[in-house]
């Protein structure tokens, strides 16, 4: 059966991780997809970015999302945290400043977590000095829940 996770568990599960799922509203529909993502634990945001497109013309006309990820050991041992949050688009060195931080803090946990090639995410940074820049947005975290099954 499952239970409830305490705040400070729910938030090592955002730390430890850098994909989740996004929820969204699009003309009175929900959505749900995939983003990489930062947790900035100090200023209680989550870091993200994507191009122009469907899914950030909807948050900027209802920027109330829900965010949500899982990590599965087995059918009996998962945790799972959801985040409802407001969307807020960044812009100018504010924006660059938190893509720097983002491609840093991710590269970080896939190196941590012992994936191979974490420079990968590199490409994030390059863009930094393209001036190419992707919409870089936070989520102002409002509430988090976390669920878990322990074997």
């Amino acid at each position: 059966m499952s239970e409830d996770m305490v705040k400070k568990d729910c938030i090592q599960v955002l730390n430890d991780n850098y994909i989740a799922h996004l929820g969204y509203i699009f003309n009175n529909v929900p959505f749900i997809t995939p983003i990489t993502y930062y947790y900035d634990q100090k200023e209680n945001i989550i870091i993200s970015y994507s191009d122009e497109g469907h899914k950030i013309s909807a948050m900027r006309l209802h920027p109330f999302v829900a965010f949500q990820l899982e990590e599965i050991n087995s059918l009996n041992d998962w945790k799972s945290v959801l985040v409802i949050g407001e969307f807020e688009e960044l812009n100018g060195s504010e924006a660059k400043m938190q893509l720097h931080n983002f491609s840093q803090n991710v590269k970080k946990i896939i190196a941590k977590k012992g994936t191979k090639n974490p420079e990968s995410i590199n490409f994030f940074s390059s863009k930094l000095n393209t001036g190419c820049i992707p919409i870089v947005y936070r989520i102002k975290v409002k509430e988090i829940i976390g669920k878990q099954q322990l074997l």
